[in-house]
């Protein structure tokens, strides 16, 4: 099966306006239910942590059942670290199909998010590889890992920082 690439891309591209629209619901929507969301950190050795189980990661959740717990905090202000909930804003640039299964796409891309809160703008960026899944007509995503570039950072991070 050949993947439409524009298809990719808005996929990619409605995920981040989800997140800069404050649209937790159908930002989750974005992913299955089994979905695995990582961002490993940066070792002192400034080498990237492999193993979510036994080294440290900046973001872990084995499945959506994570994600709609932390939508859940934000939504209900039960997240002190997302109150008030910051402007951001997406880019998504140098979108990349890496490898193509029967009913998955493996999919590479850079990202620049800007992100306002308490009058000071931060900005973060990086490289996220992504495995779309084909669910009926939808793209969902079944896999994020997120490699953040600048991880020296002044806050705790969250879903809608990447």
């Amino acid at each position: 099966m050949s993947f439409d690439y524009q298809k990719i891309r808005a996929a990619l591209y409605r995920e981040a306006r989800f997140l800069d629209d404050l649209q937790w619901d159908e930002w989750l929507a974005c992913y299955t239910e089994d979905v695995t969301y990582w961002m490993p950190a940066w070792d002192d050795d400034d080498k990237l942590t492999d193993d979510h189980q036994s080294q440290i990661s900046l973001m872990y959740y084995p499945d959506r059942g994570g994600l709609e717990d932390r939508v859940f905090r934000i939504k209900t202000e039960r997240s002190g670290a997302s109150m008030p909930e910051p402007r951001t804003s997406h880019s998504v640039t140098n979108v990349e199909v890496l490898a193509e299964r029967e009913n998955e796409v493996d999919v590479r891309y850079n990202f620049n998010t800007f992100s306002h809160r308490y009058r000071i703008t931060d900005q973060f960026f990086g490289t996220i590889y992504v495995t779309f899944r084909k669910v009926d007509d939808r793209l969902l995503i079944s896999s994020k890992k997120i490699v953040l570039k600048n991880d020296y950072i002044r806050q705790v991070l969250d879903v809608y920082h990447v």
